[in-house]
């Protein structure tokens, strides 16, 4: 038997071209989005419990996003007139207006990127793509149907890929790295002159030649 295969973007890839409907109208993305970041996040289903606790968790952090040149977007395989019904249940019964779009999907627009994972049956997975202004797929992560996703990690990961392209490398669990707090890291020496200055840099700390950090510029 044939083995399906799913032609998925990979991180530093350009985000696949496609023409979508919206609860905004119809988009082309990534192009209506140049000089944008954008997060865009798949759901398996409208009026599903914890997607719809995704959806106001999304929302209540929607200015964040917006301060960082972000847009979110939504979107699942529904057919859009059950997104909008979904907004209007949000809104009426939880008092939670949704500003962002949400893509109506089809299963070509899903298997693109690849969020139809067989083993978990035929509604989606939970995506998160977030691209560059470029169009560049810089971060990818999936959850499955029945873990809700952790939204202050995605605003996290939105604003240190956008520090890490003027300062440098970023610790793990950035701002509050149990090593270097909210400091950045220097790339490492790669021959012998770079580490004998290095060492001798008064605006850097290093644990080693190796291993240098800097203050995080605001």
């Amino acid at each position: 038997m044939e083995e399906t295969r799913f032609n998925m973007p990979l991180l530093g890839d350009d985000f696949p071209q496609m023409t979508v409907q919206t609860t905004h109208g119809k988009m082309t993305i990534p192009d209506d989005l140049k000089g944008k970041w954008f997060v865009l996040f798949s759901h398996p289903a409208d009026f599903t419990p914890v997607c719809t606790t995704e959806f106001v968790a999304f929302q209540q952090r929607y200015e964040e996003f917006e301060k960082m040149n972000c847009q979110l977007i939504g979107m699942s395989v529904d057919q859009v007139y059950s997104h909008i019904k979904w907004i209007e249940w949000i809104k009426a019964k939880l008092n939670v207006e949704i500003k962002f779009p949400v893509i109506a999907a089809n299963d070509t627009i899903a298997n693109k990127l690849g969020m139809l994972h067989p083993g978990k049956g035929t509604n989606t997975v939970r995506a998160v793509f977030i691209v560059d202004p470029k169009g560049k797929v810089r971060l990818i992560m999936y959850y499955p149907q029945e873990i809700g996703r952790n939204m202050d990690e995605i605003v996290r990961v939105v604003k240190v890929l956008q520090i890490s392209e003027k300062q440098g490398a970023i610790p793990a669990g950035w701002p509050n790295n149990e090593l270097i707090k909210d400091r950045i890291i220097v790339s490492p020496a790669t021959d012998m002159e770079m580490v004998k200055k290095r060492l001798e840099d008064k605006s850097l700390d290093c644990f080693d030649w190796w291993f240098c950090h800097k203050p995080y510029q605001k």
